[in-house]
């Protein structure tokens, strides 16, 4: 099993619940979604297989395992309906008492293609915001193994929008390179990581430096806005040359005040996190 990812992503919740305190009750929740999600994803590797599946790119919603999934949607209700923040938690319990039915419109509803700019069928459908929450959640472990076991040609090119699902980005990423950084886009979806220019709004394609703005905090120096005047649209990206211990992923879930930063400045998300911040 590809346990690793799911184990740095459970231990980096935990530590970073002290020292970001706002964000201490979002990290502790998480850590029990990351676990379930790890084993739902170890089921997935031990019933569906370990091959590489040619897939189309761009299409990997194309695929929805109902029979595997549906027996542990309710499982995964009970859990957040334990440990999430209190609407949340109504939510869910809301919705598992909601029948199979019910619970199978909220996956199969969230489950759409994305087109070309990231976006499916959620402004037309009638789930709201929990309900797609709750369904994002879930089916994200389904979407990695998807994505981890997906055999695709070579990517050529620097899409806004991932590579494999067509989901839009959750955080940018700077990974060591000679003597800076390289950027990536991670989605927020499938968790690929796909290259991106670093001097692109992954939002609108803006491309002038002086219409895109970069703002960092001191007490978060790993951490930084990069945010575009044109869209008005903004992307947290966790710089690994600063601190290479960082989770993007969890690092991003975490550093609340750059997101309150970034709204007062008149800037909205190129796409909120699971906690739907």
């Amino acid at each position: 099993m590809r346990s690793g990812k799911w184990d740095a992503r459970i231990a980096r919740a935990r530590d970073l619940a002290s020292p970001y305190p706002s964000a201490a009750e979002g990290l502790r929740f998480y850590g029990y979604i990351a676990q379930f999600q790890k084993s739902l994803y170890g089921e997935l590797e031990a019933e569906c297989g370990k091959e590489q599946v040619a897939r189309v790119s761009g299409m990997l919603q194309q695929e929805l395992d109902l029979f595997m999934l549906m027996p542990r949607f309710a499982a995964f209700l009970t859990i957040v309906e334990k440990h999430a923040p209190a609407p949340l938690s109504k939510a869910a319990g809301l919705q598992r008492a909601g029948g199979e039915n019910a619970l199978l419109k909220i996956l199969t509803s969230f489950w759409q293609p994305r087109s070309e700019s990231g976006l499916n069928s959620e402004s037309t459908s009638n789930l709201d915001h929990s309900q797609r929450q709750l369904a994002w959640m879930f089916l994200q472990p389904y979407a990695e193994y998807l994505a981890d076991y997906s055999a695709y040609p070579p990517l050529h090119a620097t899409p806004p929008v991932c590579p494999r699902c067509s989901s839009k980005p959750l955080a940018g990423v700077l990974r060591p390179e000679g003597d800076g950084g390289k950027r990536s886009l991670i989605c927020s979806l499938c968790a690929t990581e796909w290259g991106f220019r670093r001097i692109v709004c992954p939002g609108c394609g803006e491309e002038d430096v002086h219409k895109l703005a970069v703002y960092r905090a001191n007490e978060i120096p790993h951490v930084r806005v990069e945010a575009c005047d044109t869209c008005h649209q903004y992307i947290k990206t966790v710089d690994l040359t600063k601190d290479g211990h960082a989770v993007p992923v969890v690092d991003e879930l975490a550093t609340i005040p750059l997101n309150l930063w970034a709204g007062d400045h008149g800037y909205t998300k190129v796409q909120a996190n699971v906690m739907g911040i």
